[in-house]
């Protein structure tokens, strides 16, 4: 293979999140015994991402989930000619396989992250140097995604709508270790993107914090966060 660093990071990307299709993943299988680049590239994003798989707590999966999926299963009439016993079975096989059910189990946070993940893939995104997944303290649901690239810029995306009540406002701050306290980032409304310049800051380190609190309609009156904190997250090195 031809690819160009870029490309081999990309694809490294893509199987450890598992986003591409069975053929192109067995083919990276197959690459990773005589490669040691792309096998290199794989372990450095297992590396990356292993810090967010705390994010996302086992979640047993409703009582309701298996009969509904059964029921989804019967084999039409005409298909059942044309398929055959054998691949009713291996169809059984598959379905019966608790590795998958216990991959689904990871509910709306794991799905949020591999969402926030794909945005750091995209051939478009500019290239990201840090990711933070904002949870909700009470439920560790996501709600936002910070992303930080090499030009300085930084992207706050909403994964979920915030209720906001009247005469409050969102507000955005981060805190690296060793600073005296938290920054303001400034305002945020609760459905829209948000792109800043951090030129202003020191770069951004591992485990700097990023949090959204609830303040006063015009931003918190001291300088520091004074409402409750909706969502909160380290920043973790993706690139």
């Amino acid at each position: 293979m031809n690819e160009t660093p870029e490309q081999l990071q990309h694809l490294a990307g893509e199987y450890v999140l598992g986003t591409l299709s069975a053929a192109a993943r067995r083919e990276v299988a197959q690459r990773l015994a005589h490669e040691p680049l792309l096998r290199a590239e794989v372990d450095a994003w297992e590396q990356r991402l292993l810090p967010l798989t705390a994010l996302a707590p086992e979640a047993a999966p409703s009582e309701r989930l298996w009969p509904r999926i059964a029921a989804s299963l019967t084999v039409r009439p005409a298909l059942a000619g044309v398929a055959g016993p054998a691949a009713a079975n291996g169809w059984r096989r598959w379905w019966d396989d608790l590795r998958l059910w216990r991959g689904l189990a990871g509910g709306a946070v794991a799905a949020s992250l591999v969402l926030a993940l794909l945005l750091v893939l995209r051939p478009t995104a500019p290239e990201a140097a840090y990711m933070v997944v904002l949870v909700a303290p009470q439920d560790q649901g996501a709600g936002w995604v910070v992303q930080t690239s090499m030009n300085r810029q930084l992207t706050l995306t909403p994964l979920r709508g915030t209720v906001v009540p009247d005469r409050k406002a969102l507000q955005f701050w981060t805190k690296a270790p060793g600073w005296s306290g938290p920054v303001s980032l400034g305002l945020v409304q609760s459905n829209r993107s948000l792109k800043l310049a951090l030129d202003q800051l020191p770069p951004v380190q591992p485990d700097q914090l990023f949090e959204i609190t609830l303040e006063p309609a015009t931003g918190s009156p001291i300088g520091k966060p004074t409402g409750p904190v909706l969502y909160i997250g380290k920043a973790v090195k993706v690139m």
